[in-house]
């Protein structure tokens, strides 16, 4: 256990060692919890690495888009002739 101190706006720096072992970077979130009298600090999910791949080999939405704009085109063509 690190001691740290907390800064007069409510800072703290979470050490090196430490932001290494959770994989903590600049830039990144981290998730604060209370669990009865202290709380806990953890990494918050890579939302960009956590849905990567989770629609791959589901149909594509562009092209379901397409095909019904391209249909209601041939429609309206076919109406106004």
């Amino acid at each position: 256990m690190q001691k740290v101190r907390i800064s007069s706006k409510g800072q703290i720096v979470i050490p090196k060692a430490i932001r290494e072992h959770l994989g903590i970077r600049p830039n990144k979130f981290i998730l604060l919890e209370i669990e009865e009298d202290h709380a806990v600090i953890k990494p918050a999910p890579d939302v960009k690495k956590t849905l990567k791949g989770i629609l791959k080999g589901k149909p594509s939405m562009k092209k379901a888009l397409m095909r019904d704009h391209l249909s209601e085109v041939q429609q309206d063509e076919t109406i106004s002739l």
